[in-house]
């Protein structure tokens, strides 16, 4: 009897199947990065979606990060491997216009700007909204945590973003960004 794979499994397949581990990334290549983000979320508690959506956030690219590993229209094989819930997040972390999203992210009620649907806004629930500034938090770490560059040029404009989300961070997130403060020798 063979045993079914785990959501898990099934998703670093589909990264695998992707070319993800070609795609070059601080701190390695791209999978060790979305292993690393989901290992932080992990730490932090976060439920097996949420997990499972750091492990794909970047399947889609992102605003930040413009290679996609797939296209929009294979979404299904996505909620194949990791379901409909963490794949739901992964379209909205990946779909997220920065440039108009991030001044009002953290208010309730905020308004999202879907990049991919022609600039369509959403006002997400607490849960998504949640979900979203603790992947963005895991995601950006890990980058700062990785790169000195990268921590050097943005850890302070990164700490007035999640600043704006703290209260949609857990305990352990929250801790993880003092501690990127003290790092930078700023207050958070």
């Amino acid at each position: 009897m063979t045993a079914v794979p785990s959501a898990e499994e099934r998703a670093l397949e589909l990264l695998r199947r992707c070319g993800a581990q070609g795609v070059a990334h601080p701190g390695g290549d791209l999978p060790a990065h979305l292993l690393r983000v989901r290992e932080r979320l992990a730490s932090w508690g976060a439920r097996p979606a949420l997990r499972l959506a750091g492990l794909c956030h970047a399947v889609y690219g992102t605003d930040g990060f413009p290679v996609a590993l797939l296209p929009l229209e294979r979404r299904p094989e996505v909620v194949a491997a990791i379901g409909a819930e963490a794949e739901g997040v992964v379209y909205l972390y990946a779909a997220c216009d920065r440039g108009a999203t991030y001044p009002g992210l953290g208010r309730a009620g905020s308004v999202f700007t879907d990049r991919f649907d022609g600039g369509r806004s959403l006002v997400p629930g607490e849960r998504a909204r949640r979900d979203f500034a603790r992947l963005t938090a895991a995601n950006e770490l890990d980058l700062a945590a990785e790169d000195p560059a990268f921590r050097a040029a943005y850890g302070p404009d990164l700490l007035v973003l999640l600043g704006r989300v703290r209260h949609l961070l857990g305990p352990g997130a929250r801790e993880d960004c003092r501690a990127l403060a003290r790092d930078l020798g700023v207050r958070w």
